[in-house]
């Protein structure tokens, strides 16, 4: 198995520089090799899956070369619990977005396949990386494509919304790197492992905690520098929206989990109700905000940042349960479901994003006031976008209860009054979420081009249907997820809950 995650990284990327050397004169080729170079990496993460010991927290599947000598910085990767249930959601979620974009994209398609295929090896990239200054290459790496496929592939006001998501992200991420400079002169090495392990005075924990802060809530997003997200969210293409609200948004929440809480324990500890506060703001406020929203797409995005509250709300409730029970125990469910959370988010999100991609390729209009009864003439695709909202509003049985339940049974530990705010969600997720589905998919069908409307072809269907059975299976069966997980949030509760004072 040496050599897998290499590649995993270097196959998409590899295949999509292919698709660009094909161009646009041989374009069935290109796309053919895109799906095919996506299905592949898929398929090699089926054995990192099954070969995965369940009984270690150290990293799998490790490999160590050279890289930068001058500074100590290597070539190192492997993954843990934590990362691989996120580098298989990303090599999952870039099949649907190569199918979608089928016969939809017809404005230098090369271009568009090439540019998913290269982040999709960047994003794995951050979720194998060991070393930090490899992780911070990955995670700005990836932000140029990205930047490409919305300024290149979206809506009017596409220029606005892409340099303001890259300025936005791009300046958090300046704060991360003069941390990581800061530790490393101090230790000498790069290796994630030996920052976590350097002590650190509180001055210095807080300093790095502000740093990773300003880099990974910008991210997730939290309130109040979301507001990238929605401009975001409405010019990309579709596809765009899908890998954005899927696998981006987890990068922040993984950088929480991988970095601030490990690293910074005692920082995290006194400044946890600071982060508590803003994830709680997001699963309310956010909630209203999007229940005025006209656009689908936003909609969606803005329900994106109330259900990634959740995932900071889990992750640094650990440290109220402790403060108010006294005991550690039960401080991993907060972590668990904020892992689950991130994967079944990743899944429903993108379901979403893509059900509004089928109607706008009809349509060509994200309006909700211009849809209605969509029912009579796509059954079919009305049934799965039914699914969907229903698992965005966490319906049991479905993925989107799992993470929910878990982080506010977690808050329940901490206080009632967390638990309390965060099941807010529950209801504004719900009223925002069906009012959605009774404007556009029920009620009487309001025009003549609503009637005419066709159902999903074979296409759209493999994707919402595989997608489909993703949502069912982590929400009815959600134990090899969790035993995944299981040895990696027990070390990062031990770490998170040990003082280097």
């Amino acid at each position: 198995m040496h050599g897998l995650l290499s590649t995993l990284i270097w196959l998409p990327i590899c295949s999509g520089l292919l698709v660009l050397l094909l161009g646009e004169r041989r374009i069935a080729a290109g796309r053919w090799l895109a799906l095919a170079g996506s299905l592949a990496t898929l398929l090699l993460s089926i054995p990192l899956w099954a070969h995965f010991s369940t009984t270690t927290a150290a990293p799998q599947f490790t490999e160590l070369l050279p890289w930068i000598p001058r500074f100590n910085a290597s070539y190192a990767l492997g993954v843990d619990g934590i990362s691989l249930p996120l580098l298989v959601l990303t090599a999952f979620m870039t099949v649907p977005v190569v199918i979608a974009g089928w016969n939809v994209i017809t404005s230098r398609p090369a271009q568009y396949y090439a540019a998913f295929l290269i982040m999709e090896g960047l994003m794995i990239g951050v979720f194998c990386a060991t070393d930090a200054l490899l992780f911070y290459f990955f995670w700005e790496a990836m932000l140029i494509p990205m930047f490409l496929i919305i300024g290149i592939w979206g809506g009017p006001r596409r220029v606005y919304a892409t340099i303001k998501f890259f300025l936005y992200t791009f300046l958090g991420s300046v704060f991360m790197l003069a941390a990581l400079i800061y530790m490393y002169v101090k230790c000498g090495s790069y290796t994630i492992a030996a920052f976590q392990a350097l002590p650190l005075n509180l001055t210095e924990q807080h300093w790095i905690f502000a740093a990773f802060l300003l880099a990974f809530a910008v991210k997730v997003p939290m309130w109040p520098v979301h507001t990238w997200l929605p401009d975001a969210h409405v010019e990309a293409p579709t596809g765009g929206s899908v890998i954005l609200a899927a696998i981006m948004l987890k990068m922040g929440g993984y950088g929480f989990l991988r970095f601030s809480l490990p690293i910074a324990p005692d920082a995290s500890r006194e400044l946890d109700l600071a982060v508590i506060a803003l994830s709680l703001i997001a699963v309310i406020y956010i909630g209203f905000v999007a229940l005025v929203q006209q656009d689908m797409k936003k909609l969606i995005a803005y329900s994106s940042i109330a259900h990634m509250g959740f995932v900071t709300l889990g992750a640094f409730v650990i440290y109220e349960i402790v403060r108010n029970t006294g005991s550690s125990s039960g401080a991993g469910m907060g972590l668990d479901g904020a892992m689950v959370q991130m994967i079944s988010h990743g899944l429903i999100s993108g379901a979403l994003f893509l059900c509004v991609g089928v109607l706008y390729d009809r349509l060509h209009s994200r309006q909700i006031a211009d849809y209605g009864g969509v029912v009579n003439s796509m059954p079919v695709f009305a049934a799965f976008m039914v699914l969907f909202a229903l698992a965005n509003t966490g319906l049991p049985g479905t993925s989107g209860f799992v993470g929910e339940f878990l982080v506010i049974i977690a808050s329940f530990r901490a206080s009632f009054w967390y638990s309390a705010l965060a099941a807010v969600t529950l209801v504004l997720g719900a009223a925002y979420t069906l009012w959605l589905v009774k404007r556009v998919v029920f009620g009487p069908v309001i025009s003549p081009r609503v009637a005419a409307l066709e159902d999903v072809n074979g296409r759209e269907f493999v994707v919402l249907g595989a997608l489909a059975l993703a949502v069912l299976l982590v929400g009815v069966w959600p134990a090899p997820l969790l035993k995944v997980m299981q040895p990696s949030i027990h070390h990062l509760v031990a770490q998170a809950l040990a003082t280097k004072l």
